[in-house]
């Protein structure tokens, strides 16, 4: 659990699972590389996930409120100068490769967070610069991250050895990557107060512009003040306020939005350590507005495995905030920040799609509109036909995406247009004998009564291999 500083070693121990005390392993092996991501847009969500509790929690949220990006905690020391999932599991685990990749066939990513409470970030286990880069790289071509977390907290951040080595690698990696073609994003995730970030913090920062690191993203920890009861919204957002005049101070060549599109905001839902602060969906959404209207990058907290009530108002726990609220109620509310500037589209096949009776795969009426009906009808050569297969698992026609009513999973679902937006409904997978299949139901796109009449509906249904269930896709 992500704690505040000084606070977190003056006071007892707190209730919730932390990464060094919860060892839950998720059972998978050693796996391959994960597929590479998209990326990710000017503004996003990014709750932080507990690897010591199941990868199937990422698609659940995401199924659930259409959040696509989440912070994976935590990447600490296994002992020796050994970067793991929780001191304890590869971070090629063959459960969260597999759970990465099906978030990123659907258009989200994933940022490895390194540090945390408890623990011991890779920066005081390796000795040496070169030691620590090679850990760091280890764990970014593994996952093919594009953005790395760096959780520092408690002893840690004092540890002005420690942060240097961290600074230099980095710096270092950053360097290498870009002459290869590609970007590694930096952030820094730190204890504050209302009143902004301690010295600690402020120094760490500063030894970061020194020895040439970009930092992408100052992401704030308000949380935990251990100070009496507080209105948590109103100190998160004076803390944000506080931090972008910090950032000028250190970044004064930046623009004000640059400093605030620089900001990133942590706060823990629901009853903190100090059970007298409580961060509400109310408080959420005083922050979510905040960060709307100021351009704030990222927002995230902790953690997912609690967006959920608990028995019990005002209970600490670690599997419930503590505070009324429905399910994935602080993920919905978050999420509002999602957009901006998106990833590029993907790149893909494009032409028509065949299937049943050589008909084509059509949008009704070539109508973009949401809901829009897709069929089969004579081939015809019109844009309503023009389907592009993307590397993301979608399939675009009319700038829209293929799409399962209602998100449904059950047999006659019907297929539909609607706005791209990164949900399971919207993934389509080759499969054997030209079959496309949706992983979220498990279930094959399939042409309704085995209709080769115009108009026929595309809807979804248990794979059978059948003649209506073949699609033949663009070269």
């Amino acid at each position: 659990m992500i704690r505040s500083a000084v606070r977190a070693l003056t006071t007892a121990p707190a209730v919730l699972a932390t990464a060094a005390t919860a060892l839950f392993t998720t059972g998978g092996s050693a796996s391959a590389a994960t597929n590479p991501g998209p990326g990710f847009p000017a503004r996003y969500a990014a709750p932080y996930v507990e690897t010591w509790n199941s990868p199937s929690a990422m698609t659940d949220a995401r199924n659930a409120t259409g959040l696509r990006y989440f912070t994976l905690a935590f990447v600490i020391d296994g002992g020796g100068c050994n970067a793991m999932f929780n001191g304890d599991t590869p971070v090629t685990d063959a459960g969260w490769t597999s759970a990465i990749n099906s978030l990123r066939a659907a258009g989200g990513d994933v940022i490895a967070s390194f540090g945390g409470a408890s623990g011991t970030e890779e920066a005081q286990a390796c000795t040496t610069v070169a030691s620590l880069k090679a850990q760091y790289k280890k764990v970014v071509d593994a996952l093919d991250l594009t953005r790395v977390d760096f959780d520092i907290e408690g002893s840690a951040i004092a540890d002005t050895a420690a942060n240097d080595r961290r600074n230099k690698a980095l710096a270092q990696l950053q360097q290498e990557y870009a002459a290869a073609g590609r970007k590694l994003d930096v952030q820094y995730t730190l204890p504050s107060m209302p009143n902004g970030l301690d010295d600690n913090g402020t120094k760490l920062l500063s030894n970061a512009k020194s020895n040439g690191l970009t930092v992408n993203l100052v992401n704030i920890m308000t949380m935990d003040y251990y100070d009496g009861t507080r209105d948590m919204g109103k100190a998160a957002t004076d803390a944000a306020t506080a931090l972008r005049t910090q950032l000028g101070t250190i970044w004064p060549e930046k623009s004000d939005a640059q400093l605030w599109a620089m900001e990133g905001n942590t706060p823990m839902i629901g009853v903190n350590d100090d059970v007298s602060e409580i961060f509400t969906t109310a408080n959420a959404t005083t922050l979510a507005d905040l960060a709307r209207s100021k351009g704030i990058q990222e927002l995230a907290f902790w953690a997912l495995g609690r967006d959920k009530a608990c028995a019990t108002n005002g209970q600490l726990s670690d599997t419930c905030s503590g505070t009324p609220q429905s399910a994935w109620q602080f993920s919905s509310i978050l999420n509002t920040v999602t957009g901006g500037t998106p990833p590029p589209p993907p790149t893909g096949s494009t032409g028509q799609i065949t299937g049943l009776g050589g008909k084509c795969v059509d949008v009704a009426a070539a109508n973009s509109a949401n809901g829009t009906a897709v069929q089969m009808y004579d081939c015809n050569g019109t844009t309503a036909q023009q389907w592009t297969v993307g590397s993301d698992n979608t399939i675009r026609s009319l700038g829209k995406c293929m799409d399962l009513t209602a998100a449904g999973t059950v047999n006659g679902t019907k297929v539909q247009l609607y706005d791209c937006n990164g949900t399971g409904a919207q993934v389509w997978q080759r499969s054997s004998g030209d079959t496309l299949v949706n992983p979220a139901s498990g279930k094959c796109l399939d042409v309704t009564d085995k209709s080769t009449a115009n108009g026929a509906r595309l809807q979804i249904w248990t794979c059978a291999g059948g003649t209506n269930q073949q699609f033949h896709l663009p070269a």
